[in-house]
């Protein structure tokens, strides 16, 4: 089921570009599986959805993302495998580039995350949490987890994902 667009799409198609400004989703991600460029490009799907305007969607990989991305975005989607129960080292070595940096300068800005991994997904969610946390990040949307191959349900849900961080940047 697609989240109904509407409200926030009807709103920031009716400003123009000189009373909108264009948001930025940055979509941080480590993706060295089939099953994570799936959840990645179902998530880009939903972020990319045509009826949401005024959002430009940015993809970087975690082990090229700058901090200057991080402070220019309005909203951030964290996407990663679990490793030994625990986010992939490129995203934790993102965070750990630019945490002084954006510590204060992105208080309050919405995120979402999406997993995957075969078993251990607790200790991935518990270490994004407390850096979102640190951050002072707001939690936008629940986190989808897949293990195995990712169900039609659990692209469904990513596409969700996307779409809902996305649009709610417009809401602005």
């Amino acid at each position: 089921m697609r989240p109904d667009l509407g409200g926030a799409a009807s709103y920031a198609a009716g400003m123009s570009e000189d009373t909108a400004r264009r948001r930025t989703l940055l979509i941080v991600h480590h993706t060295p599986s089939p099953h994570c460029q799936a959840m990645f490009e179902a998530v880009v799907s939903g972020a990319t959805d045509p009826e949401i305007e005024g959002v430009d969607v940015v993809r970087r990989p975690a082990l090229s993302v700058s901090p200057g991305e991080l402070l220019g975005a309005d909203g951030y989607l964290l996407g990663s495998p679990v490793n030994l129960g625990y986010i992939s080292g490129a995203l934790k070595h993102a965070f750990d580039c630019a945490y002084y940096q954006i510590l204060d300068a992105t208080r309050g800005r919405p995120y979402g995350l999406y997993l995957h991994g075969n078993e251990g997904s607790e200790g991935a969610v518990r270490a994004v949490d407390a850096i979102t946390a640190g951050l002072g990040w707001e939690k936008a949307a629940e986190y989808v987890i897949a293990s195995n191959k990712p169900t039609k349900d659990d692209l469904e849900a990513c596409w969700e994902l996307g779409a809902t961080l996305a649009a709610g940047l417009t809401a602005d």
